[in-house]
C-alpha cells in the first residue's frame, strides 16, 4: 500500500461495522500484519494473501480469543474498507 491508513479511523470502522472491540481488533490487525510481512512478493511486488490461511493464522494465535466467523468477518470489512479508500484489491 502506497499510502497510510489512520488505523483509528479503521478500528472505529470496523468496530461499528462488527460490533468487535476496538482492542480485539487492534490485535487481529497486529497478526494480520506479522502474517502478511512474512508472505513473499511475486515478481510485480505483489503479495497474493489466501484468505483462509490468514484466517487460520489469527485464530490459532494464543492471545486470539475470537472464532474464525468473526475473524474472517473483521478482514472482509477492513478490506471492504480499504477498497473504498482505493488502497488495496482482489487478484484474480
Amino acid at each position: 500500500m502506497s499510502e497510510q491508513v489512520n488505523e483509528q479511523e479503521l478500528v472505529a470502522v470496523l468496530s461499528a461495522k462488527t460490533k468487535v472491540d476496538p482492542g480485539l481488533i487492534r490485535l487481529v490487525l497486529k497478526h494480520e500484519q506479522t502474517f502478511i510481512n512474512k508472505a513473499q512478493a511475486n515478481a510485480k511486488g505483489e503479495v497474493d494473501i489466501d484468505n483462509d490461511d490468514l484466517v487460520d493464522y489469527i485464530t490459532a494465535q494464543r492471545d486470539v480469543k475470537l472464532d474464525e466467523l468473526t475473524v474472517e468477518t473483521l478482514l472482509d470489512a477492513e478490506m471492504d474498507y480499504l477498497m473504498d479508500k482505493g488502497l488495496a484489491g482482489y487478484i484474480d
